[in-house]
């Protein structure tokens, strides 16, 4: 039997006086780590953000 996935996609704007993007992006990152999910893509938009793909097993 196949398994199952749950997926998330998280954007992150890129934010002129926001903190460095590098350490919001780590944020995330460790957040949904904490939360099981595993990051398998990242794409950058047209809008100016970063998309960043999860998933963890249903």
């Amino acid at each position: 039997m196949s398994k199952r996935w749950n997926h998330k996609v998280i954007e992150v704007p890129y934010k002129l006086f926001a903190e460095k993007l590098n350490d919001r992006v780590q944020q995330e990152l460790d957040k949904m780590g904490a939360q099981g999910w595993e990051l398998v893509s990242v794409t950058s938009s047209h809008d100016y953000s970063l998309r960043l793909f999860f998933k963890r097993e249903a």
